[in-house]
């Protein structure tokens, strides 16, 4: 889409949202997951037409708050006075979303708001399933101003934007996360190590001195290793773009040398026990880890890959940072095309990714029993009363306006934000596959890489026996068909934006 104008004023966004007409009936009391007499349905304020607009929100996390209907009520005043809003959520389960979220959306289901992310989007946007916001923004000037255009133009689909995305970890840095104090009692400086090949010393010595797998991994392999690589929004990873060639040659990924070697590397760790023997199978990842790759920011050490062990850690940054498409559509909100109030629903995204009082209120849960705000001024700090919330923070709004916790001193968003600015765009940035005239050879060669990948990445077998088996299984299933298709379409794209 054209670039929407930074001169839009608030000043008219006001004055138009204002003038908008609620098409819902006045909140009712109760909402999805409360009990009988709930007060989460109240609200203090009310729109210019005097009603308040009710939006549901499905998203996912570890399942309703036990005290949903006080934090609710204290939510639902706030957007009241604000908005004239009344928000209902609906949190929906790690291991029921994938199910639930499918029936939801492919049946038109009751929501207006709901949360995908690079795996779903475009699909759910070729099923009609979403609102085009394209015209809408020109109206929140305050969230199209909020990131950059850049992001707004990774989420376009046949040149239409669908979706908000949330501002946070937005380009993808990776790190080599260590156990920080048993790597100095054996003598290993971590900040010594960032490249994989430099790592087979260190990890065997703390093999050696544990007995235990010091690069631990599950059946999901090694994604990162090949994360150089855009898969063009396909959800193939054995096909894609490395983010630098200018070229924007599409080529099969685990055929390049620079993976085959990674593979090969693997190999040698899983044969002298640094790899788990039964990495391949083992379906959840161990929570402890002497060594491992994450993604993420080097302040997660110490606020969070650090404490989810239970000791101390440090990382050190192993990839590039990297912007694409897929990064930055990590987290997306969109906006039901049958919602009945779509202005409204998008007001509320503005508001969520602009107001840094609701945005810690979603965040953490509720002030004053999950939280509360400590100091003042830039020294305003929220003190978590538990270390938990059911809601998913990365699933809501933008991370930089996320009051910092007094837990520790430094503000990690801040190295986020850095990170995101000085990210290297992916040469496909902006460019989404139309998948239409291959999507049953897509689907084929993903259920091959599936059956390949826990024993290909993660050493279990020899690397260059097993990818070439999976090739020829691809290629046999139309993989040099989708590679013809997604070139094709990728020179036009070029050509087109020169």
């Amino acid at each position: 889409m054209k670039k929407l104008t930074k001169a839009v004023s608030l000043g008219l966004c006001a004055a138009l949202a204002a003038g908008m007409t609620a098409c819902s009936a006045p909140a009712s009391s109760g909402a999805a997951g409360s009990t009988e007499g709930s007060t989460a349905g109240s609200a203090a304020g009310t729109t210019a037409s005097g009603d308040i607009v009710n939006l549901k929100w499905v998203t996912v996390g570890t399942g309703m708050p036990a005290n949903y209907d006080s934090w609710a009520a204290k939510v639902n005043e706030y957007l009241g006075e604000k908005i004239g809003v009344n928000i209902e959520m609906e949190v929906v389960p790690w291991g029921d979303w994938d199910p639930r979220r499918s029936v939801i959306v492919n049946t038109g289901g009751d929501y207006d708001i709901v949360f995908g992310n690079m795996n779903v989007y475009a699909n759910d946007v070729k099923l009609g399933a979403y609102l085009d916001l394209s015209e809408y923004l020109k109206n929140t000037p305050e969230l199209y101003n909020s990131m950059p255009e850049e992001y707004w133009d990774a989420m376009e689909v046949d040149g239409k934007i669908y979706g908000v995305p949330t501002y946070k970890d937005s380009s993808v840095t990776y790190y080599l996360v260590w156990d920080e104090n048993l790597a100095k009692e054996n003598g290993i400086d971590p900040a010594q190590y960032t490249e994989l090949d430099q790592l087979t010393e260190p990890l065997q010595k703390l093999h050696d001195a544990t007995g235990e797998a010091s690069f631990p991994l599950g059946s999901n392999g090694t994604p990162w290793s090949y994360s150089l690589y855009d898969n063009l929004g396909t959800g193939l990873p054995a096909l894609g773009v490395r983010y630098n060639d200018e070229e924007r040659k599409v080529v099969p990924v685990f055929e390049q040398q620079e993976i085959m070697d990674q593979f090969k590397l693997f190999r040698s760790w899983y044969e002298s026990g640094i790899i788990n023997a039964d990495a391949s199978t083992k379906a959840e990842e161990n929570s402890y880890k002497i060594c491992s790759v994450a993604q993420g920011w080097s302040g997660a050490a110490k606020t969070t890959w650090g404490p989810n062990m239970g000791v101390d850690a440090v990382a050190v940054q192993w990839s590039p940072t990297m912007v694409s498409n897929d990064s930055v559509r990590g987290s997306i909100n969109s906006i039901s095309a049958n919602c009945k109030n779509p202005e409204k629903a998008l007001e509320f995204l503005q508001l969520i990714n602009t107001d840094s009082y609701l945005r810690d209120m979603f965040y953490y849960g509720e002030e004053g029993v999950d939280w509360e705000y400590v100091g003042e001024g830039a020294d305003k700090r929220v003190h978590r009363n538990r270390d938990s919330w059911e809601m998913a923070g990365y699933t809501q709004g933008s991370y930089f306006i996320v009051t910092p916790t007094d837990a520790v001193e430094f503000n990690e968003w801040d190295e986020v934000k850095e990170l995101n600015e000085n990210a290297e765009e992916s040469v496909m940035l902006g460019f989404d596959m139309d998948i239409t005239n291959v999507a049953d050879q897509i689907a084929n060669c993903n259920e091959i890489y599936m059956r390949y990948r826990g024993e290909v990445t993660t050493g279990t077998i020899d690397p260059e026996q097993g990818v070439a088996d999976m090739m020829d299984e691809m290629r046999a299933a139309g993989f040099d068909d989708i590679v013809k298709e997604a070139q094709a379409q990728v020179d036009a794209w070029a050509a087109e934006n020169k």
